[in-house]
């Protein structure tokens, strides 16, 4: 069966090339990406990436050496052009400024240039308006150079003849990883990150490696002509912020290698200040922001957060209403940013800003995250922020961005870097014992090794005694707090794949009853999947909104998430008939409308006496019963098919003598309910044709709720008692009775049981006439009885006398009349 669509995660990408300015290492790509798998930084993909697409392969210097009109069109040339080949190539030109003597960039037959919307043209030898061309010189935009078409490139006269293109303008070629990571790596989301843990790896295989980090050193305050205040209102939200500020810069394009370095890993370039702050982002780790000062009104700086309804345009000009426990970043008078999450639209750096306020800060991840899902954003800041960033790279990180800024843009630092973190962040300390060691990996690490590894992953070793060792887990490593998280670190550094496995497997045998739940769910579920029926398994998360459209839930008693991932999966259902209608309108919308599904599921309710968690076992019947066929005459999934199959299942569990009622579940419109004794069983019936419609779904659903735990109870309650086939046969004999519309087939059931306890067997009614030839408000029944006696045979005398009997009760007590 067709199964809902779920979200997707998108992989961190990492360059080879900027991971390789922080560790010297020259292994082939595939090597570095196996150790990191090994280290858990699992690359899910290798990617080859080149500054120009194609890399200008088969692109070569050439030299104009005759340059005339074409003949047959007025706005083309035709050249010959040496390549440094024995022979000149003919080629045809439509550049207006084309001339002889001079040095270009030619494309040979056969090479591959790409449009701009990255898709491949070869070069072909072909005849232009009949003059035969073998190559192609190009303009700058066809090269992916530049955006210029307004003539061909015209190349330095000093250059070789035949040089590659590709060596003139330092084409880049990188390799970037695609690495999955685990929501508790929140230290590996920058390149710095991983090349910590590649240090780690390289050194427990013996290579001498060092991590060259950037140096800040160089930062200083020019002057102090431009001081921006700031104010934190709640430390608890931003437990730390830094800024600064720098004058006189100049917004432009960036450099090629930092354009480059953010193509590689997917982002767009944006200017020399905005790129800077994305670079260092994913470089340490460390978001960061960049105000334009003279936007600040009143020169302050104001973390905090602003009353329920305030409105705030955002960076991609939507207009949000603000959450009252939504950070904001404010001047004196008006919001200007959605803390760690998104900027504003009136705040930003623009080709005329000409000096900045640059943010470097921790704040909360929970409240970060909160944010971000009220507001449907994700980030590349966000992103991090929700995980957890190290508190100690704040004000580093800034520095660094500073560095570069001026670098590329120019400018004075004109304010002291300010520095508000109230209260420091500990590092986290850990006791760490050999037994515990020993126990979880199964086998004895040397204790030089384990210290090696702890070296090798900054985690600081205080003391060393007999039974263990005391450890300082360094800021960044907000994941590792256990002595189990440490002997996880301690483990996949060491190589998963170097534990020995064992030659001896024990195993202990649990003793189970008959009656456990899993085994009652695979005898029903084998049952079911006999007669057709797909198993489906769906989110126990599902919208609040479900709520309204059934009295089965009530939005009161939901099971709310604290931090939902969207609207559609922000609390517990208390029903199992939604996420069936889902799944069912997502298969007809797909062309699969004959379904039966069953799921084995639970529904949660949050009442005043407690949370209340119920197992169910849900069936769902639509479209017709049987697959298309010529032999087949098609029938559609009826109510009386899905009361054979509840039967057929209470049966298989041994449980009989059951009550029906009719239902009082308020999403059937007609049905049935029901029990044993005063245990209600099962609901089933006819979905309401309202709430299929609101569901998208039009076409007739069957649904059965069983109260699953009520099933396994009644089941277990069951006695089985084994007789002999008996020898002697059964006898059949049949009424025709006219009855009253009001009398049900249960009563004559009932009645027939009481009367002949001992030799009858069953009752079954197989005809129901209403209609001509009878009374008003009269309907015929054709029933039939089995008597058997097990220990002999039954004679002609005996069997009508019981018949009597039943015929004399049933006019009695029911008013019946043999037709």
């Amino acid at each position: 069966m067709l199964s809902l669509p779920t979200e997707k995660i998108i992989a961190m990408k990492i360059s080879y090339n900027w991971l390789k300015q922080f560790i010297q290492i020259d292994w082939a790509p595939e090597k570095t990406s196996e150790l990191l798998t090994d280290l858990g930084l699992e690359v899910e993909g290798i990617e080859a990436f080149q500054s120009v697409k194609g890399g200008l392969e088969g692109v070569v210097v050439g030299e104009v050496l005759t340059c005339e009109p074409h003949p047959n069109a007025d706005r083309l040339k035709v050249t010959t052009v040496n390549v440094g080949e024995q022979t000149p190539l003919h080629i045809v030109c439509g550049a207006p400024n084309v001339a002889k003597g001079q040095k270009v960039p030619v494309v040979t037959v056969g090479s591959t240039l790409y449009d701009e919307n990255g898709e491949p043209w070869v070069i072909k030898k072909g005849k232009i308006r009949g003059e035969v061309s073998e190559g192609m010189i190009c303009a700058e935009d066809e090269l992916g150079l530049g955006k210029s078409h307004d003539g061909i490139m015209v190349l330095d006269e000093s250059l070789p003849v035949g040089t590659p293109v590709a060596d003139i303008f330092d084409i880049e070629n990188d390799v970037v990883f695609e690495i999955g990571l685990t929501p508790n790596r929140a230290d590996a989301m920058s390149h710095w990150g991983v090349a910590r843990d590649l240090k780690a790896g390289l050194i427990q295989q013996e290579h001498a490696v060092t991590l060259n980090t950037p140096s800040v050193s160089k930062f200083k305050v020019e002057n102090r002509s431009r001081r921006i205040a700031i104010n934190v209102e709640d430390t608890d939200l931003a437990p730390r912020y830094c800024g600064t500020t720098i004058t006189g810069i100049k917004v432009a394009e960036s450099p090629k290698w930092l354009k480059n370095r953010l193509l590689a890993i997917g982002l767009t370039p944006n200017n020399n200040v905005v790129d800077v702050t994305n670079y260092v982002m994913h470089e340490l780790g460390q978001p960061l922001h960049a105000f334009d000062a003279d936007r600040i009104e009143g020169d302050v700086i104001n973390v905090k957060t602003l009353p329920a309804g305030t409105k705030f345009t955002t960076l991609d000009e939507v207009e949000r209403e603000l959450h009252e426990n939504d950070l904001m970043i404010c001047d004196a008078n008006k919001p200007l940013c959605i803390a760690g999450v998104f900027g504003g639209v009136n705040s930003g750096v623009t080709e005329h800003t000409n000096s900045i306020f640059l943010e470097s800060a921790y704040f909360n991840p929970v409240s970060v995250r909160k944010t971000a899902k009220r507001h449907g954003l994700n980030t590349d800041a966000s992103f991090r922020f929700e995980r957890g960033i190290d508190p100690e790279s704040t004000e580093y990180a800034l520095k660094r961005a500073v560095l570069l800024i001026q670098e590329l843009a120019g400018g004075d630092v004109t304010m002291d870097s300010e520095d508000y973190y109230p209260k420091k962040f500990e590092d986290f300390q850990v006791f760490l014992t050999f037994d515990k060691i020993n126990t979880l990996i199964g086998e004895e690490i040397p204790t030089e090794t384990i210290k090696s590894i702890l070296a090798s992953l900054e985690i600081k070793v205080n003391n060393v005694t007999e039974t263990g060792l005391g450890l300082t887990i360094p800021s960044y490593r907000v994941d590792v707090q256990r002595q189990s998280d440490v002997i996880e670190e301690i483990l996949r550094v060491y190589g998963y794949n170097n534990i020995k496995v064992g030659k001896k497997l024990n195993a202990s045998m649990s003793n189970s009853g008959r009656f456990e739940d899993y085994k009652l769910q695979n005898v029903v579920g084998n049952q079911l999947t006999s007669q057709g029926f797909y198993e489906m398994l769906s989110n126990s998360l599902t919208a609040e909104r479900y709520a309204e459209l059934s009295e089965q839930s009530n939005p009161k008693h939901a099971v709310k998430m604290l931090n939902p991932l969207s609207q559609d999966l922000s609390v517990l259902r208390q029903n199992m008939l939604f996420s069936g209608l889902e799944s069912i309108a997502f298969n007809v919308n797909r062309k699969r409308a004959d379904l039966k599904l069953f799921e084995f599921g639970k529904t949660y309710h949050n009442y005043d006496s407690g949370r209340v968690e119920a197992k169910h076992l849900a069936i769902y019947l639509t479209g017709d019963r049987n697959t298309e066929a010529w032999n087949i005459v098609q029938k559609p999934s009826d109510f009386f098919l899905l009361k054979g199959t509840i039967e057929a299942i209470l049966n298989r569990l041994g449980i009989s003598k059951l009550n029906y009622a009719p239902t009082k579940h308020s999403d059937l419109s007609e049905g049935m309910s029901i029990s044993l004794g005063k245990t209600t069983l099962v609901d089933f019936g006819i979905v309401n044709k309202t709430l299929c419609k609101k569901m998208n779904v039009d076409q007739d659903v069957l649904f059965a709720d069983f109260n699953w735990d009520n099933v396994l109870l009644m089941a277990s309650k069951q006695r089985f008692k084994l007789n002999d086939i008996p020898k002697y046969p059964k006898v059949r004999r049949d009424f025709a009775l006219l009855l009253d519309e009001n009398v049900n087939f249960s009563q004559i059931d009932d009645i027939a049981q009481k009367t002949e306890r001992k030799l009858l067997k069953d009752v079954s009614l197989f005809d129901v006439y209403e209609g001509k030839n009878l009374p008003n408000g009269k309907k015929s029944y054709a029933v039939s009885f089995i008597l058997q006696d097990e220990n002999k045979t039954l004679t002609d005398k005996q069997v009508d006398k019981i018949m009597g009997k039943l015929q004399h009760q049933f006019e009695n007590q029911l008013g019946a009349e043999l037709r």
